[in-house]
């Protein structure tokens, strides 16, 4: 399974809803980027983990949350960057595992790349998931437009004939 680690601070400065969403309600902008992240994970089946920095929270630890099977939410301990974090993570996978990293810092992305990981650009991941969104709502359109509610369909096959025998002799 494909693992997906995401920058969310990086993220959410970088998309334009999350940018614009973030100036009203930070909390707002970070529960959307996991909503979105955990229909996305879910869709192509990875792995997701979204990391965010609490490096300046004085006296912070480390804190995981695991919102599914899909997607896991870090906030950092005090003095750890989300970059170091992601850093250590993808080390300790080594190059067994596929793995991606979201972010826009482009010296994070060179490290990320030497070790391995294939690195993508905020930017990039946004239109990546904008892509994605688009398949699902094509797909549950479709279905919706293919299930049309014919009685026929919910009951038994015996009733069927008896109803229909019916409907001719009048």
């Amino acid at each position: 399974m494909k693992t997906i680690f995401v920058d969310g601070y990086n993220v959410i400065n970088s998309w334009p809803n999350l940018k614009q969403k973030k100036y009203s309600s930070f909390e707002g902008a970070r529960q959307t980027l996991i909503d979105t992240l955990h229909n996305y994970g879910v869709f192509n089946a990875c792995r997701i983990i979204l990391v965010f920095d609490a490096h300046k929270v004085t006296g912070s630890i480390e804190k995981k949350e695991e919102v599914n099977r899909n997607i896991s939410v870090v906030f950092t301990k005090d003095g750890e960057t989300a970059d170091s974090y992601i850093e250590k993570q993808v080390n300790a996978l080594g190059r067994k595992h596929e793995i991606v990293v979201v972010t826009s810092d482009s010296l994070e992305q060179q490290t990320i790349f030497q070790r391995g990981a294939v690195r993508m650009s905020s930017l990039e991941f946004y239109n990546e998931v904008l892509r994605i969104e688009k398949s699902i709502k094509n797909k549950a359109d479709k279905n919706r437009i293919s299930q049309k509610n014919i009685i026929s369909d919910n009951i038994d096959d015996r009733i069927v004939k008896i109803l229909e025998e019916i409907r001719r002799s009048k």
